[in-house]
């Protein structure tokens, strides 16, 4: 058995979604866009829902008190999982798009003034470009770009030749969610911290598949989602140094966040409960924890390994078609994007998923990249832990029947 085929097949049974509603096989690639759920986060989730529900942090009754020593051990779950100092360095947020707004307008607005500079990259996801131009719009800053090398990975050497004083923020992806592309983080952390800047990096696509150690890496600022780790929608993480995020003043306010409310004026609680006004996501929380005690028992260096295969043998297959060009480095991580000469990805997508193979085509929110690619869309195939060679194949033979019916 192959290394590509061996954890998929190991681990595809714990994955209800990975059958279609007849109970044939589906060959899902599109976890990039949003993983499927192993049972066990299921499981959580429903008795979270159910049996166990009640609110956190304000009830003095048995069940409460139970759900809310439940909800701060997710925290330390997912603290844990990516090397934090302690569950006080994560704010739980909606998803990676609300962490990166959270930082623009908290630690943005009070850091930056009229004529800083933030540096981005070609790659980004719109969600790591838009919140900073909003930033740069309210605040006067302006906002530069880092090119990518021929290969698709971000150039450190030409982002350390344009970074200067003037540059107050840089944010990076971890992975690439339309490349696969891996970032040196700790060069970039370097190159940024030379020149004074802070740093946040886009964990969406590193972290199910890569190990991450936030400690390690060195940044400032650190985001992902759960429903990409296997777990549920509606919920992610922001990770911070616990002095930087102190320093942050509150970007909501309600419920929960605060010290003291008086008309004349309201204090507000330590972090992270300061970031998390209203009452949070309790069963995601708890379900985000179970994704994360789920891959932790498979192994993220195992995961990581089996992706690593998955990623070589179907761009030896993807490059062995004529008419298909394949996109990014060769040591890319999970993802592989792609085109068939003279077809629209979405056709592509539609006669795959005739086949039982479902792929992402679009822009995937990275319009930047696309123009620099030189095409108004991609079709991607990513992988997960429950995809095998039979994954590969099916979409191999998909694609084969796209360029009869267009050729």
């Amino acid at each position: 058995m192959s290394a590509a085929t061996l954890i998929g097949s190991l681990h595809r049974t714990d994955f209800p979604g990975m059958k279609t509603r007849d109970g044939a096989d589906w060959h899902y690639l599109d976890t990039g866009a949003t993983a499927q759920k192993p049972q066990a986060v299921i499981d959580a989730v429903t008795r979270a829902i159910g049996a166990d529900y009640a609110t956190v942090h304000r009830g003095v009754y048995a069940r409460s008190a139970d759900m809310t020593l439940a909800y701060e051990a997710a925290r330390r779950s997912v603290a844990r999982f990516i090397g934090a100092a302690s569950e006080e360095e994560i704010v739980f947020v909606r998803g990676a798009t609300e962490a990166i707004n959270l930082v623009a307008s908290s630690w943005g607005d009070a850091s930056l003034k009229a004529g800083d500079r933030i540096l981005l990259s070609q790659l980004e996801h719109h969600s790591n470009i838009v919140p900073w131009q909003l930033l740069a719009e309210r605040v006067g800053a302006a906002i530069d770009v880092v090119p990518l090398t021929i290969d698709g990975l971000i150039d450190l050497d030409a982002m350390a030749a344009m970074i200067s004083p003037a540059h107050k923020l840089v944010a990076l992806a971890h992975v690439s969610n339309v490349l696969g592309s891996v970032l040196d983080v700790r060069r970039a952390v370097e190159i940024a911290h030379d020149a004074g800047a802070a740093i946040l990096i886009d964990g969406c696509q590193a972290v199910p598949r890569l190990p991450v150690d936030v400690a390690a890496l060195g940044c400032d600022f650190y985001v992902f989602s759960a429903h990409k780790l296997y777990g549920p929608t509606g919920i992610g993480a922001l990770w911070a140094r616990k002095a930087l995020l102190d320093a942050m003043p509150p970007w909501q306010g309600g419920g929960s966040m605060i010290d003291r409310v008086t008309f004349p004026k309201t204090t507000y609680a330590p972090a992270p409960t300061r970031f998390e006004a209203g009452t949070p996501a309790i069963v995601e929380a708890i379900g985000f924890a179970a994704a994360v005690d789920y891959l932790t028992g498979i192994g993220i260096d195992a995961i990581a390994a089996h992706e690593e295969a998955l990623v070589r043998e179907a761009r030896r297959a993807l490059r062995s078609m004529n008419s298909v060009r394949v996109f990014g480095p060769e040591a890319s991580a999970g993802i592989v994007s792609f085109e068939v000469e003279g077809v629209h990805p979405h056709d592509v997508g539609t006669i795959l998923d005739e086949e039982g193979v479902a792929i992402r085509a679009g822009h995937h929110c990275a319009q930047p990249l696309m123009e620099h690619l030189g095409v108004a869309a991609t079709a991607r195939a990513s992988f997960g832990l429950y995809n095998d060679s039979s994954d590969i194949d099916a979409l191999v033979r998909g694609i084969e029947r796209v360029r009869k019916i267009f050729g």
